[in-house]
């Protein structure tokens, strides 16, 4: 299978429909026509609202097993059709070779744990031999909330849908998921193994349609969960208007790393370099700043610019680049002003700084220095191959300045002083703690989500099914 073989055409209602609107996807290193992909009008995305609503009536009442197996479903289908998502995610996404297969290896991995937590997914029994609950037995059972929104985000376009779709199924919610405008192509290659593997109409439905018609679906009440991955300002203008729903929000951030006197630089500054300029910064967790104890600061410094030069950037579909192409030219461009703004207020750059590739939307990886938090590029989430290196007085000090932001995701401290990562696990404000580890290590199983702008509830089969469903008490007189 080809991607050209690929059904460009919305799930609705288990029908594949086309649109009158037409959206072209873009390889976004050559800029060549992938696709064009049609948007789901008004009445096709009153008629996914409606199929949703309509399958929950029957779905919210499947056995584990049955839901378990269309996630083994699912699994089957992408693992057949894994070169096929290689290429798309390479093309479509910009993603480099290696990283685009790791994404495909992750969306495995998270299905295979969706599967074990759905079939092991159950309430608890609850103690109450005492006071009038003497002579009774209660349990919990857990039971979905109702039809699930899912608006997924260009840098991982069938993962981060799979963080959706996974405890929606497994917790028998029929789901709508929304792909993102620059990305679709993944999710339609999805929509033909939902429909080849014959999943009930309305249970997976893939819609692409424009901002107004997503908004309409966020403000329906029939559908009772919105779980959003993208931009803080997004995501909180999306809240403000999902009413009664139970919203989901996992926005990214600056992510910090903070390095003490007791660390290996040399380990430190080889992760943390990839960890900053990986796939041109384009993930939530991606290295943003480093704060280094003020005696290691030129050391690590200098050994971390040696570690940025062997940073391939270019093609994507090179194996060995790391640093591949910015999602559009608007954001080549507003990172280039970024920079340039940061440089005008005071910051130096140590390396990078320049647009490489214009045609291609190549961005040097660029390392900057006495840059603050008025600046938009340290207070900002940039999203693309820029870091942020400064000394700070002390290791206390330096835990002030990773918090120092309105994010909270996660962050990580190199250290081997048993006493500041302690004080670091107590200290930052932050959903997932890395030691010796850049911010963004991952596996799909943990709980993964943030703190302060940077979200609300979160990701991982066992963590987020516990949140698309609610407990409903029995209490049985013996």
């Amino acid at each position: 299978m080809k991607i050209n073989d690929i059904s460009i055409k919305n799930l609705i209602d288990g029908q594949r429909t086309g649109g009158n609107k037409i959206l072209p996807v873009l390889d976004k290193y050559t800029g060549e026509l992938l696709a064009e992909a049609p948007l789901a009008d008004e009445n096709q995305v009153a008629r996914a609202v409606e199929s949703a609503e309509k399958a929950f009536k029957h779905f919210r009442f499947s056995s584990a097993e049955k839901r378990a197996g269309i996630l083994q479903s699912l699994y089957d289908g992408i693992e057949a059709h894994a070169e096929l998502f290689t290429e798309l995610i390479v093309k479509e996404a910009g993603k480099p070779l290696s990283y685009a297969k790791n994404e495909i290896r992750r969306a495995l991995d998270n299905l295979k744990t969706g599967i074990r937590e759905t079939l092991n997914f159950a309430g608890e029994m609850v103690p109450m031999d005492y006071l009038n609950g003497k002579g009774k037995t209660a349990y919990t059972l857990r039971v979905p909330y109702g039809p699930v929104l899912g608006i997924s985000p260009f840098n991982f376009p069938l993962n981060l849908a799979l963080h959706k779709i996974i405890p929606a199924i497994g917790s028998g919610s029929p789901i709508i998921i929304k792909p993102a405008p620059q990305t679709p192509l993944s999710m339609f290659l999805l929509a033909d193994i939902v429909e080849k593997a014959g999943i009930s109409d309305g249970i997976i439905q893939i819609v692409l349609t424009d901002n107004l018609l997503a908004e309409r679906m966020v403000t329906d009440d029939r559908l009772k969960i919105l779980s959003f991955t993208g931009s803080d300002t997004v995501g909180w203008y999306l809240k403000r208007m999902a009413g009664r729903k139970k919203v989901f929000l996992e926005m990214g951030g600056n992510a910090a790393a903070l390095i003490d006197d007791s660390a290996d630089l040399h380990r430190a500054a080889k992760k943390l370099a990839y960890g900053s300029f990986l796939y041109a910064g384009q993930i939530c967790i991606s290295t943003q700043r480093i704060y280094v104890v003020k005696d290691k600061f030129n050391e690590f410094v200098k050994i971390f610019l040696e570690e940025t030069a062997k940073i391939v950037s270019g093609d994507p579909s090179n194996p060995h680049t790391v640093n591949g192409p910015m999602i559009s030219h608007k954001d080549l461009t507003r990172i280039e002003e970024w920079v340039e703004e940061a440089v005008e207020e005071g910051a130096e750059i140590l390396a990078g700084g320049k647009i490489r590739d214009k045609a291609h939307k190549i961005f040097e990886p660029t390392v900057l220095t006495l840059t603050d938090r008025r600046m938009k590029i340290v207070d900002n989430e940039a999203f693309a191959p820029v870091v942020n290196i400064n000394p700070v007085e002390s290791f206390d000090l330096g835990l002030d300045a990773v918090n120092d932001s309105r994010y909270g995701l996660q962050g990580s401290v190199y250290s081997d002083s048993l006493k500041n990562i302690r004080k670091a696990i107590e200290r930052l404000d932050v959903g997932g703690v890395m030691i010796n580890e850049i911010p963004g290590f991952r596996i799909d199983s943990m709980p993964y989500g943030g703190m302060k702008d940077s979200g609300l509830g979160r990701e991982g089969a066992k963590y987020a099914l516990r949140e698309y469903t609610q407990e409903k008490l029995v209490v049985i007189q013996d």
